[in-house]
């Protein structure tokens, strides 16, 4: 267990990023989470004043640095999935964790309509609707990953 918010969020982004950038299987790779999108949200929604719109825009920038076509097309994606995060936090935290994996769906889906859309409107080629089947495993996954979160830091009450 951590000791501050701020060494759990970052040892948690880090842990996201590896993830996301680990070399997959074609085939493996389609169905990949957002890793770093669940990771930005959970903190956004847990802890709002440290982990914000602020960390999902570093956290976007640093998926455009390493896979985006658009410098920018990820930070604005990661920073609005915050920013619902934070916005809706009271509401989503009191929801048991599989009503949460239907708001994830959701929040996922916006993410992945706003790299579609910045996509198309740049010129670069649109894609599959494949692109579509990580906001499910995204939701699949919601469960086990903030149970796992929730471990590495729980707030002084």
């Amino acid at each position: 267990m951590s000791t501050s918010a701020g060494g759990a969020i970052f040892k948690s982004v880090l842990v996201a990023l590896l993830l996301t950038l680990l070399p997959l299987p074609s085939w493996l790779a389609v169905a990949r989470p957002d890793f770093l999108v669940l990771v930005v949200f959970y903190w956004a929604i847990q802890t709002p004043r440290s982990a914000g719109i602020g960390l999902g825009w570093v956290c976007g920038l640093l998926l455009d640095a390493f896979q985006g076509p658009v410098l920018g097309e990820h930070a604005l994606a990661v920073a609005l999935v915050a920013y619902l995060g934070v916005r809706e936090h009271q509401r989503i935290r009191t929801k048991p964790l599989m009503q949460q994996s239907l708001v994830v769906l959701a929040v996922l889906a916006l993410y992945q309509f706003v790299l579609w859309a910045i996509d198309g409107w740049s010129g670069h080629p649109l894609t599959t609707p494949l692109r579509w089947i990580p906001a499910f495993t995204g939701a699949l996954v919601w469960t086990p990953l903030a149970g796992a979160l929730a471990r590495t830091y729980r707030p002084r009450t």
